[in-house]
């Protein structure tokens, strides 16, 4: 159910009008709720300092107000995908509003961030779907010169920003509900594949088409290109597994037991085993990586770097290596 403030924005303006010039603490004033009529802002923390760690706040909505279908929180699965759907808009829209990160002052003044999310799709505390509610979880830098409160300018980013990236992020307009509705579809899809695994006698799947390299060593996004070459499946490991969404879709599957991944130098087994590491997990539609499923229980262990292994006769896991 939304909650019902007794105070309302107006009621924070008046106040950041009051407090405008005084010293830094006298923000501590603000926490608590205002009802802006769509959504209710909650301030949960106030920060103590301009430099120190930013105000912590919420964004309390009814999925009616939103235009949020009642499908995308149908089940547990879906109000994830859904979540981490809305902190992505959100985390956009904060760049489009705020203009990349403009600063109102000193320290972290003027900061709206929320925690950003990488390529897989995670149940996260930024933002939670639940029924009848929706809570998008934020910081914010609230303004000061010095250590002065600047009531002019956290009235522009409270009162201003902040109904500005609900609008843009959180209220759903026409053709949004497609967007979402891949997400879920693509995040549900994975789930399907992944629960296959152990009726095929399967512990990972990597379905043809998939893109794994990665656009350099220190970004999870894709390698974009004409040179990428797409995942195929070798005939001999070959399986198809439908999904609810997809359909049938053909990849390779590697079974249960002792599987060696060779070949030469820059050949793709690092890639191959990295994509599988991370198969345990969901990824975004457009990742590559959308057809690449894990067993959940899987982990990945790698040798201390320094260790070795001496007088061991490796010869039955190379004996027949091809070439």
């Amino acid at each position: 159910m939304r909650e019902a403030p007794a105070r309302t924005s107006e009621d924070l303006r008046r106040t950041l009008a009051r407090i405008d010039g005084r010293g830094y603490p006298a923000y501590k004033e603000i926490a608590g709720a205002y009802d802006f009529g769509r959504f209710v802002l909650r301030i949960d923390h106030v920060q103590g300092d301009p430099f120190a760690s930013p105000s912590r706040l919420r964004i309390v909505m009814e999925p009616g107000r939103m235009n949020l279908p009642a499908w995308a929180a149908a089940t547990p699965l879906r109000r994830v995908a859904t979540a981490d759907w809305l902190i992505r808009r959100f985390d956009r829209a904060i760049a489009a509003v705020t203009g990349g990160g403009a600063r109102r002052g000193s320290g972290k003044s003027g900061l709206i961030a929320i925690d950003r999310p990488g390529q897989e799709v995670l149940p996260r505390t930024a933002c939670v779907v639940a029924e009848g509610r929706v809570e998008v979880r934020f910081f914010a830098g609230l303004p000061a010169a010095g250590r002065r409160v600047l009531g002019k300018q956290a009235m522009e980013m409270l009162c201003g920003d902040i109904p500005q990236l609900v609008e843009r992020a959180l209220v759903l307009r026409p053709g949004d509900e497609a967007d979402l509705q891949r997400h879920v579809n693509t995040v549900e899809d994975q789930a399907a594949l992944r629960e296959a695994l152990a009726g095929l006698g399967l512990v990972a799947f990597v379905g043809d088409g998939a893109i794994l390299p990665r656009e350099s060593g220190v970004s999870d996004r894709p390698l974009r290109g004409p040179n990428v070459v797409p995942f195929a499946a070798p005939p001999s490991l070959a399986v198809e597994i439908d999904t609810p969404h997809r359909g049938r879709v053909r990849g390779m599957g590697i079974p249960r037991g002792v599987t060696l991944i060779v070949g030469g130098g820059y050949h793709g087994k690092s890639t191959l085993l990295r994509a599988l590491a991370r198969g345990v997990y969901d990824h975004i539609p457009g990742d590559g990586r959308e057809l690449v499923v894990t067993d959940p229980t899987a982990v990945k262990i790698r040798a201390e770097d320094g260790r070795r292994i001496e007088q061991v006769d490796i010869s039955p896991f190379i004996r027949n290596l091809p070439f």
